[in-house]
């Protein structure tokens, strides 16, 4: 297991060796990956949320493009409606972390959905060729993403159980930038959590790799039509503390009220990836436990 440091994942000197994991859990016809190998510490000791008191399933639903986008939902038992919470996965997509992530919302009385973005080209989560995997997420680009999240939240809308008129965002890494961005282009959100999402391109990115990121959060402050909590680390080698400044200036002078960034001084990045060995128990607690004061706030009014 190799440390990622960004939020695409290993540098050009970290990439692993091509292999492939063969663990998957087969969900409602759909097979998604058990932990990322790319990224999963062997001596980590992840959070694991049961299903009792749950209704899980993977569904799909067309995007703008024809794609059948697949999608794993879980959401507390019974006819709701609850409120919806959309999870944006990092690099490996769907895989067991962010499954998980959803079973812990759906015990804090939400829907959570997580759409699997990259599979138009291939399932990223069960690779350990971080090159493949990058080549995979370089493909999703802005309008593809920003689609998905547009077809997911008119199949919540048309669902029963959902709260469809209270909807939040969270994202972790490359899910984190893409909180950002939804919050600033679907009035339907009411409030994004984004966990160490890039927010300006990398001092030593090249024009083609400025452009390609676009539109950067740091840009779109003034757009955002819902609350954001940004949560960062401090030694996150990947995100500069001077984006953060540079963001939280940007909030300052035009994002949405009650939007905030807060920084653990100590920690890295990933660290509410309880699978790897960035994890930061009590920091990633917190965050939590700031998501859902925020989400008990503004979705569930």
């Amino acid at each position: 297991m190799t440390l990622i440091t960004r939020p695409e994942g290993l540098s050009a000197d970290q990439i692993a060796p091509s292999r492939r994991s063969l663990g998957v859990a087969a969900l409602g016809g759909v097979a998604f990956a058990a932990y990322a190998p790319a990224a999963v510490s062997q001596s980590a000791q992840p959070v694991t949320t049961d299903s009792t008191g749950l209704t899980t399933a993977v569904v799909s639903y067309p995007a703008p493009d024809g794609f059948e986008l697949p999608a794993y939902v879980a959401r507390p038992e019974g006819q709701g409606p609850f409120p919806v919470v959309v999870v944006v996965s990092e690099i490996f997509g769907v895989h067991e972390y962010i499954r998980d992530v959803c079973r812990r919302l759906a015990k804090a009385g939400y829907a959570a959905v997580a759409p699997a973005f990259f599979v138009r080209v291939e399932d990223p989560a069960p690779l350990s060729d971080m090159q493949a995997v990058m080549r995979i997420v370089a493909a999703a680009g802005y309008e593809q993403v920003m689609g998905d999240v547009g077809a997911t939240l008119d199949w919540i809308g048309a669902q029963t159980w959902a709260r469809s008129e209270r909807v939040g965002i969270t994202g972790f890494c490359w899910g984190g930038k893409v909180v950002w961005q939804a919050c600033a282009r679907f009035p339907a959100l009411d409030a994004g959590v984004a966990w160490y999402g890039r927010l300006a391109p990398a001092a030593t990115a090249t024009e083609e790799q400025k452009t390609a990121g676009r539109p950067w959060p740091v840009d779109l402050a003034a757009e955002l039509k819902a609350p954001v909590l940004g949560l960062y680390g401090g030694q996150d080698t990947g995100i500069p503390l001077a984006s953060v400044e540079a963001m939280r200036a940007a909030l300052a002078q035009g994002g949405a009220a009650g939007s905030e960034i807060v920084v653990y001084d100590d920690a890295p990045h990933g660290f509410h990836a309880d699978y790897r060995a960035s994890y930061r128990e009590a920091d990633a607690k917190d965050g939590w436990r700031r998501l859902l004061a925020l989400f008990e706030a503004r979705l569930k009014a």
